[in-house]
């Protein structure tokens, strides 16, 4: 299964086109509307104001509520655009955005308003992807489910500290609450750190952990293109705003002994289990039977209210850029669902959905 995006953040209408879908799956439209309100903007102070609906038109793919087989594609309107906030500072490049290299790559024919492409509004039609995603692996007994890791420096308990077994019921109650951690005190605090940031013009980054529960061991190749962590990264990498990426305790290996990083194994009910998930559920590029579990960095919201240094790109000058209009002085809590819906979709790869 292949998906393509389309669209631009300030054009009529964003979406995306799937291919390969498996024909025979009944969708559950209330349940893809609910993951794409969990992304949706305009909900809280800890988002931007602009105010999208987001309700996908399917045009294609689904006949009498199952997919046929055919490609499934669908459109997200965009209704609430302020193109005028970003023409008088359309040759300014922003630093951090991608309009400088997107002005080099498209030989400046890019649609700079709001990002164009490149823009986080393109993540509502990777949500719905994703949601197809989670449908049909729910049909396979695969789960994906995140909560935001950090912000700020604020940090929420990781998943191997949870008293929940990972899955269904945990995912579920994560996926039912506005600003999803697994420590409300601790959600509390980041909440306060992004509005602190918001007072003072800037915006704050963090970390999102995700974990997929009920892949079987043995999937994955350690060559490139099959390789599990490979298509994972892959997949996130392709979200707007991910620069980082880690398995299981991620960097904190290189501070650990063998003796402490290796997950003994151990036999459980006829299967070889580990004690430990220190390596993320893979080994090798092939999954282990483990759930798997990695962290991403978020970085801040590039679009800030502060006087920035940039380059005039018509005169290819020296310039000062001060960003005006709507923009989110975190995203993070947005991205859990765009996060959990590029996991969906590298799991679908992985088992040659």
């Amino acid at each position: 299964m292949k998906h393509m995006i389309f669209g631009e953040s300030h054009g009529s209408a964003i979406g995306v086109a799937l291919s390969g879908v498996p024909a025979g799956v009944e969708l559950d439209l209330e349940e893809i509307a609910f993951e794409m309100s969990r992304r949706a903007p305009g909900k809280s102070p800890l988002s931007t104001a602009r105010k999208e609906a987001d309700v996908p038109n399917i045009l294609s793919g689904v006949f009498e509520g199952r997919t046929t087989g055919t490609p499934l594609a669908a459109v997200i309107a965009n209704t609430n655009q302020h193109s005028r906030d970003y023409a008088k500072t359309k040759d300014l490049a922003r630093p951090g955005h991608a309009d400088f290299t997107g002005f080099l790559r498209y030989q400046g024919c890019n649609d700079y308003r709001g990002g164009g492409h490149f823009s986080g509004r393109l993540t509502a039609p990777l949500v719905f992807a994703g949601a197809v995603a989670k449908q049909i692996l729910a049909g396979e007994g695969v789960k994906v489910g995140a909560h935001i890791r950090q912000i700020a420096g604020i940090s929420d308990p990781p998943f191997a500290d949870c008293p929940e077994e990972l899955g269904g019921d945990l995912f579920y109650k994560l996926a039912h609450k506005e600003f999803p951690v697994l420590d409300d005190q601790q959600g509390a605090a980041m909440q306060q750190a992004i509005l602190s940031a918001k007072q003072e013009g800037d915006s704050v980054g963090g970390v999102i952990e995700c974990a997929v529960t009920g892949l079987p061991a043995g999937i994955g190749s350690p060559d490139f293109g099959e390789n599990a962590e490979g298509i994972f990264a892959q997949h996130m990498f392709a979200v707007p705003a991910v620069k980082g990426i880690a398995f299981g305790v991620g960097f904190a290996c290189a501070e650990m002994r063998g003796s402490e990083m290796n997950d003994a194994l151990y036999m459980k009910g006829g299967e070889v289990r580990a004690r430990t998930n220190h390596s993320g559920g893979i080994n090798g590029g092939i999954t282990n039977g483990m759930p798997i579990t990695f962290t991403v960095a978020i970085r801040p919201t590039p679009s800030i209210a502060k006087e920035q240094d940039t380059v005039n790109l018509d005169t290819m000058e020296n310039a000062k850029l001060r960003i005006e209009g709507r923009h989110d002085p975190c995203i993070v809590h947005r991205a859990v669902p765009v996060i959990e819906a590029a996991a969906a979709l590298a799991v679908c790869e992985l088992l040659g959905i």
